[in-house]
C-alpha cells in the first residue's frame, strides 16, 4: 500500500469545515476546531444552511473587506466596514445581515489555506500576476489584471499543470465565473454560477506546468483565480461515469472526503456540495447547490469512504448519476487513506 501514503499526516492544516449558528449581534466569533487550534483562512466560502441566501467567498488576496457570490455574476461588493475578519483561528463576522449572522440560523464556512495572505509577483507569463502559493497543498490563488491582449498568458505558480481552476474575470462589472478541468478538456469550461455542461467560452486555456492564456486578458477589471494541482492523500479532481443505478460507481480520492463538489460535466445539473460535517451519517446529509441560494435540500445518497466516495443515487437524480453521464469533482480529504506511519483510514 506504500503507493496510498502522504506527506500530509493532518489535512485540517490546510483545509477545514466549520459549522456556526447565527447569533444575531454584531461580533460573533467563529472559532475553528482544527489543526491543534491554528488555522487562519486564506480562502473562506460561507453558505447559509437553514435559509435561502447567497454563498460569499472571500481570500486574503483581495482583502475579506471584497466578497464575490459563486451563484451570481455580479461584481465585486466592497464592504466598509468589513463584513468578516480574519482571526488566528477562524473569522469573526461583524455585521448581523442574515447572509452571515442570522439569529439561530444555521451556516458552513469552508476554508483553505494559502500563504498566510503574503504574495508575491509571478512573471511566468506576458501578464505580472499577484499570487500566493502553497506548494505543500497544492493550491494558489491569482490575481491580474488584463492587458488588452487576449492571449496573453498568467503563471499560477504549481509547478504543475493545474487539475482545476476556478476563474472570475472582470472583478469591477458583472461576469461569469468559470471553471476548468484542464487535463479532462483543454478548450472548454464549465460555469460555477450556472447549470450547463462544458461550453466553449473565452476565458482559460493552453494550460502548462508554469501558465495558462487568459482569454479574457481584454478585460481590465481584474481577475481571480483559485487554482489546484491533485496532492496524495489531501486532494483529487477527477471524473467518473454514471450507472443510473443505486449501486453507483465506487470512486478512488486515496482518502477519506472532508469535502466533495460534483457536476454533470456533459449537461444540465447542480454543483452539488457535501462535506463529512453535515454528512452524518452517511448518505443521510443534506446537499447544497454552489450556483443557488437555495437552502439545504435533499438527501446526498453519496457515502464517503475511508478511500474515496460511493454513489447511490438512482438515475432520476441526474445530478450525480444518470446512466452514462459524465461527472467531474473536487474532493479535500479528512484523512488519508494511509498516514505516512502506515495507520489506516476507517469509513467513520
Amino acid at each position: 500500500m506504500s503507493g496510498d501514503y502522504t506527506t500530509i499526516t493532518d489535512p485540517s492544516a490546510y483545509f477545514h469545515t466549520q459549522l456556526y449558528t447565527g447569533s444575531g449581534s454584531s461580533g460573533l466569533q467563529v472559532r475553528n476546531n482544527a489543526n491543534a487550534g491554528d488555522f487562519t483562512p486564506d480562502w473562506l466560502w460561507i453558505k447559509p444552511r437553514s435559509i435561502a441566501d447567497n454563498h460569499v467567498l472571500f481570500d486574503s488576496s483581495r482583502g475579506f473587506n471584497k466578497q464575490l457570490k459563486s451563484n451570481g455574476n455580479d461584481a465585486e461588493d466592497t464592504h466598509s466596514p468589513a463584513r468578516i475578519t480574519r482571526e488566528t483561528n477562524g473569522f469573526d463576522v461583524d455585521t448581523t445581515d442574515q447572509n452571515y449572522n442570522q439569529s439561530s440560523a444555521t451556516y458552513v464556512a469552508w476554508q483553505w489555506i494559502a500563504n498566510g495572505g503574503t504574495t508575491s509577483t509571478n512573471s511566468d507569463g506576458t501578464v505580472d500576476v499577484t499570487i500566493q502559493v502553497n506548494s505543500t497543498a497544492g493550491f494558489s490563488i491569482m490575481k491580474w489584471n488584463g492587458n488588452g491582449n487576449t492571449s496573453g498568458t498568467v503563471g499560477h505558480g504549481l509547478g504543475a499543470v493545474p487539475d482545476m481552476i476556478l476563474n472570475k474575470y472582470g472583478l469591477d462589472g458583472t461576469s461569469n465565473w468559470g471553471v476548468a478541468f484542464p487535463k479532462f478538456e483543454t478548450s472548454k469550461l464549465l460555469m460555477l454560477n450556472g447549470t450547463g455542461g462544458f461550453t466553449s467560452a473565452s476565458g482559460m486555456s493552453s494550460y502548462n506546468s508554469s501558465t495558462f492564456v487568459d482569454g479574457n486578458g481584454a478585460s481590465t477589471g481584474g481577475t481571480i483565480a483559485y487554482c489546484f494541482k491533485n496532492v496524495k492523500g489531501y486532494s483529487r479532481f477527477g471524473f467518473y461515469v454514471g450507472n443510473g443505478n443505486t449501486d453507483g460507481p465506487s470512486v478512488y480520492t486515496g482518502f477519506k472526503p472532508a469535502f466533495l463538489m460534483i457536476k454533470r460535466s456533459d449537461g444540465s445539473g447542480y454543483w452539488v456540495m457535501l462535506d463529512s460535517k453535515r454528512n452524518l451519517p452517511n448518505g443521510t446529509g443534506q446537499r447544497l447547490g454552489a450556483q443557488a441560494n437555495d437552502a439545504e435540500y435533499g438527501s446526498t445518497n453519496i457515502d464517503f469512504l475511508s478511500n474515496g466516495f460511493k454513489v447511490r443515487a438512482s438515475n432520476s437524480d441526474s445530478d450525480t448519476n444518470l446512466d452514462g453521464g459524465t461527472y467531474v469533482y473536487m474532493a479535500f480529504a479528512d484523512k488519508p487513506y494511509v498516514t505516512p506511519d502506515g495507520v489506516i483510514a476507517t469509513a467513520v
